[in-house]
C-alpha cells in the first residue's frame, strides 16, 4: 500500500464479532456488481457480523433515544439472488456496534433529520460511519471551498447575473446543483449558449436557491473524472477514472461513462495529504474525492462508490480495509 498506514489486508487480523447496521435505499433495487454498500455488507458477512438492515422509514426517536425496526440480513455475492431477510425486531441503535449510513442523496431535510437520529445513536455508544455531524457539514460540492488551493475557480450563488458574468469571463463552465448525485442536472455551458438563461433559471429556481459553477477542466474528456477513495484519511492507491462517453460531458458511470483504474499520481497524493487528515479528524472513516486533471472538484462523505470496480481490477478488498479501520476505532 506504499505510503499507507494500513496493515496488509491479506493478513487476517484478530476480529471481534460485530453487530453492524446499515441505513440504505431498498436493497432489492441495487446493482450488486457496482454497489459499494453491498461490498461492505459482503465483508461484514465474511467477518461473521450480525447484520441489521434499515431504511429511513425504520428509524425514529423516542424520548431522545434512537431506535429502529431492524430486519436481520444475510447477503451473498450472487447477481440474481443476493440477500435474505430474517426476523424483524425493535432495537436501540446505541446497542449496535457500528451503523453504516449509506442512504444516497438527494441531501434533503429528510436526510438531515436522519442524521439527528444517528447522532443520538452515536451519543449512546454506536459508531456511525460517517459521523453524523460531518454528514451534515460536508456538502460534497460546497465543501471543496475548504481547499481552494486545489480546486478550479468556483462560484456558489443564487444570482443568475453572477452566473452570466462568470460564463462571460471564463467562456466554458460547469454548472450543477448542490444536492444532486450521479451526474443529475450537471450542465456544461459555453459563452453565447442560448440555453444558458433557462439553465440558470432552472438550477437557481429563478434566484431562490444556490447553485455551483466551476471553470471547465478539459482533461475530463480524455483522462476522466477520477474517484479516489480514502479510509480513515488514507487513500487507496488506485483511482477509478470515469471517462465520459462521446455524446456526453459527464464522468458518471450511471450516465454511461466507462471506468478505468489507474495508480494515483503525485498530484492526487498531494491533494489526499491535505484533505485526508481533515476528514479523519471530523470522524469520516470512508470518503470519496473527485479529481479532474489536477483539481479537486467534489468531496463525497455521504455514500461514495467505486469499491467493486477497483476491487475487481486490482484484486483489492477495500471494504476489508474499511472494517479494519472500524475495528480500530471501536478499540
Amino acid at each position: 500500500m506504499g505510503r499507507s498506514r494500513f496493515p496488509d489486508y491479506l493478513n487476517e487480523m484478530a476480529e471481534r464479532r460485530l453487530s453492524v447496521g446499515i441505513v440504505m435505499d431498498p436493497i432489492g433495487s441495487i446493482t450488486t456488481k457496482k454497489d459499494s454498500s453491498f461490498a461492505m455488507l459482503l465483508e461484514a458477512e465474511r467477518r461473521g457480523a450480525d447484520l441489521h438492515y434499515f431504511e429511513q422509514s425504520d428509524l425514529r426517536l423516542v424520548a431522545g433515544e434512537a431506535r429502529g425496526r431492524s430486519r436481520r440480513l444475510t447477503v451473498r455475492d450472487n447477481s440474481t439472488d443476493w440477500f435474505d431477510f430474517g426476523e424483524q425486531q425493535d432495537v436501540r441503535l446505541g446497542d449496535i456496534d457500528v451503523v453504516l449510513m449509506r442512504k444516497d442523496p438527494p441531501f434533503d431535510m429528510e436526510y438531515v433529520y436522519t442524521t439527528y437520529i444517528l447522532e443520538r445513536a452515536a451519543l449512546a455508544g454506536c459508531l456511525v460511519v460517517n459521523e453524523p455531524r460531518a454528514l451534515r457539514d460536508m456538502n460534497e460540492k460546497a465543501y471543496t471551498a475548504w481547499f481552494p488551493q486545489y480546486t478550479p475557480l468556483t462560484l456558489i450563488t443564487r444570482s443568475m447575473d453572477d452566473l452570466r458574468a462568470f460564463t462571460a469571463e471564463h467562456r466554458r463552465i460547469v454548472v450543477k446543483p448542490l444536492d444532486g448525485m450521479g451526474g443529475k442536472s450537471i450542465f456544461v455551458v459555453n459563452k453565447g449558449d442560448n440555453n444558458a438563461n433557462v439553465i440558470y433559471e432552472t438550477l437557481t429556481d429563478h434566484g431562490s436557491q444556490f447553485a455551483m459553477a466551476q471553470v471547465f477542466i478539459p482533461e475530463i474528456t480524455e483522462e476522466g473524472d477520477k474517484r479516489i477513495l480514502l479510509i480513515d484519511g488514507e487513500p487507496v492507491p488506485y483511482a477509478l477514472a470515469r471517462i465520459p462517453p462521446p455524446d456526453d460531458n459527464r464522468g458518471n458511470l450511471v450516465m454511461g461513462a466507462s471506468g478505468r483504474g489507474q495508480p494515483l499520481s503525485d498530484r492526487d497524493l498531494e491533494i489526499c495529504e491535505q484533505v485526508g487528515p481533515v476528514l479523519r479528524d471530523a470522524g469520516v472513516i470512508f470518503a470519496g474525492i473527485d479529481v479532474i486533471g489536477d483539481y479537486l472538484t467534489e468531496v463525497n462523505v455521504t455514500s461514495p462508490t467505486g469499491i467493486r470496480e477497483l476491487d475487481r481490477e486490482f484484486d483489492l478488498n477495500i471494504a476489508g480495509l474499511m472494517f479494519d479501520a472500524i475495528v480500530g476505532a471501536l478499540g
